[in-house]
């Protein structure tokens, strides 16, 4: 378990399954910014018992909340190259938006993975119009690095997409200044 001061990540167990599915498959939940393709709830049980959502192709963590409550999730998987990894969140309710745990969960999961692995570069990648995601970027210490036309195929449109990098290097500067 990764704990924050807001939020801790942890792996999906058995037993948070059915209200995983749930609220992964809770279409309303979603928002503009997310597709509303649903996977099957047999489909997911099957990925979970066959890997548990970890694998090195992905690694899924649930965001649980100071009371252990499900808030939402956040994962890591593989980008176009050897060394960088894209990085992928959501919370369930869309009231707790602005309240800063998918910033922290960002950021938790940021010092795990320049930690625990050898990459160089982790990437972010939102659509234009998410000023949410946007500012989450910005206070993890990403960069925006261009816009990719028409990447994204969400609620029957191909949308762009900004994209957001981190390095390394910029990530040790970031740890050694104060505040």
């Amino acid at each position: 378990m990764i704990k924050g001061t807001l939020c801790s990540l942890r792996h999906l167990q058995a037993a948070d399954l059915a209200t995983y599915i749930a609220l992964v498959n809770d279409l309303p939940s979603r928002g503009a910014f997310f597709s509303p393709q649903l996977k099957s709830p047999e489909a997911i049980r099957r990925d979970f018992m066959q890997t548990g959502f970890v694998t090195e192709e992905s690694e899924l963590f649930i965001i649980e909340d100071q009371h252990q409550e499900m808030i939402g999730t956040i994962t890591h998987f593989k980008s176009r190259t050897p060394s960088s990894r894209e990085i992928g969140y959501r919370l369930f309710d869309p009231q707790r938006n602005g309240r800063g745990y998918t910033s922290e969960a960002t950021q938790l999961l940021v010092d795990y993975l320049f930690k625990a692995y050898p990459y160089h570069r982790l990437e972010l990648l939102m659509d234009p119009l998410n000023t949410g995601s946007e500012r989450i970027a910005q206070k993890c210490g990403f960069t925006q690095e261009g816009v990719l036309r028409q990447a994204f195929f969400i609620n029957g449109v191909m949308r762009d997409v900004k994209m957001y990098g981190l390095l390394r290097p910029e990530w040790q500067a970031g740890r050694s200044t104060p505040g």
